[in-house]
């Protein structure tokens, strides 16, 4: 789905009327492919129109699924497509692109300004091997969004932080539910990555390893914690009658039909149930991601956008000055308040305009500063996939074997000894 922004076809040279033309592979964002749907799109307009004739933006749309995306970019890039400039990618993405050498590094002089106001996580997120392959575009965490009346209730003092097993008891006492994302997709490995890194540990302990020599720590204490709160959410009967196809918008429907009093889940609910008009937006409160061990600091979920260079793109020093424009402070602040999406940079927090559309900026900062993110590995797509197939339905995890059944498993994968 290609939108030319009303531009004439580009000639076998990239330009048009002396304009370079740049295509940028965009993830869907609600905006579309028409500018006037806001999003990418209008960010693609306003910085061709603003680079006075240097260059024009057009988009690809990418499919929805962040599976999905990556295979058809990573389709694209091993073919050396020069059809292919800019990409918006998953952060989960970056190391597996750069360590095939599909991604152009950042330009020394450039890294600084693509860095400088941004998040640490998201920062990291972007490099490999400690060379920067992207420019974060925005970056998503998840909030525990609640009803006031029902963790009142509850008797749960919300003003403190609270945790996973305070929240299941909570829900239980109440008789309503915990919104979760639980479906054999990348959401349940958000869910599964945060509940480890609360535990202090992490689903991959040396990243960079090749992967064969890739150590897990499903089977560590933090891992074992995060099956035991997979395992009670389900068993308690708190996760809603269908936890094993629950997605960010089953979660969502769940919370606005009054069927849940509790949801994690990510910032864009709070636009969306706006839209929707609910006549309780006087209850919703929200706060921190919750502690996998109570009294320990959680590690609430990284997401957002990464934006790469294509290196078989024969237009990098223009797509890297449109990447400077997209991601700039103006451009991020336009994003998030067009379309709920969290800045990376976190001047944009400070934002007046931002602080009254959003009046849990402060807690998305914050959340963003100390995320924990999934692992960084080239075979991400490998260990992922992995995960989600042992621990679904989450009704079977045992926190006895699931993490132990789960390490073979990817050990075997990645040894070629097994297949997904």
């Amino acid at each position: 789905m290609t939108a030319s922004l009303g531009l004439a076809a580009c000639g076998d040279d990239g330009s048009s009327g002396g304009a370079t033309h740049l295509t940028w592979y965009i993830n869907p964002d609600g905006g579309g492919s028409d500018p006037a749907g806001g999003g990418q799109a209008q960010l693609a307009k306003e910085c061709s129109d603003a680079s006075g004739g240097a260059y024009t933006i057009g988009i690809q749309l990418l499919p929805n699924s962040a599976s999905d995306q990556r295979q058809q970019l990573l389709r694209r890039l091993a073919s050396q497509d020069k059809g292919v400039d800019i990409m918006s990618i998953d952060p989960v993405f970056v190391a597996e692109f750069a360590e095939a050498g599909f991604l152009a590094p950042v330009p020394q002089d450039r890294k600084a300004t693509f860095t400088g106001d941004v998040v640490d996580p998201a920062v990291t997120n972007a490099t490999w091997k400690d060379e920067l392959y992207a420019a974060p575009f925005w970056a998503n965490t998840q909030l525990l969004w609640y009803r006031k009346s029902v963790a009142e209730k509850a008797g749960l003092d919300m003003s403190k932080p609270v945790s996973w097993d305070q929240v299941i008891a909570a829900a239980k006492k109440t008789d309503t539910d915990i919104g979760v994302q639980a479906s054999r997709y990348e959401g349940y490995m958000v869910w599964i990555n945060a509940l480890v890194e609360g535990g202090g540990d992490h689903i991959v302990e040396n990243p960079g390893a090749d992967g064969d020599q890739l150590a897990f720590g499903l089977e560590s204490e933090g891992g074992k914690k995060a099956a035991e709160i997979i395992q009670k959410v389900s068993s308690e009967g708190v996760g809603g009658p269908a936890m094993g196809s629950t997605d960010e918008t089953t979660t969502l429907d769940m919370f606005q039909n009054e069927n849940a009093g509790f949801m994690v889940n990510w910032p864009y609910v709070y636009a969306a149930l706006e839209g929707a008009e609910v006549d309780w937006m006087d209850d919703l409160a929200w706060a921190r991601y919750p502690q996998t061990v109570e009294g320990s600091e959680s590690k609430p979920p990284l997401g957002g956008i990464e934006m790469g260079v294509a290196s078989s793109s024969t237009k990098q020093d223009q797509a890297w000055e449109a990447v400077e424009c997209l991601t700039s402070q103006e451009s991020q602040k336009s994003y998030m308040l067009g379309t709920g999406n969290p800045a990376a940079r976190k001047a944009v927090y400070d934002d007046a305009e931002v602080k009254e559309t959003f009046p849990m900026a402060g807690l998305i900062r914050a959340s963003l500063d100390s995320s924990g993110p999934r692992p960084l590995t080239q075979y991400y797509g490998d260990v992922s996939s992995g995960i989600q197939r042992e621990y679904s339905p989450p009704g079977a995890v045992d926190p006895s074997s699931t993490p132990q059944q789960t390490t073979s498993l990817l050990q075997d994968v990645l040894k070629g000894d097994a297949l997904l």
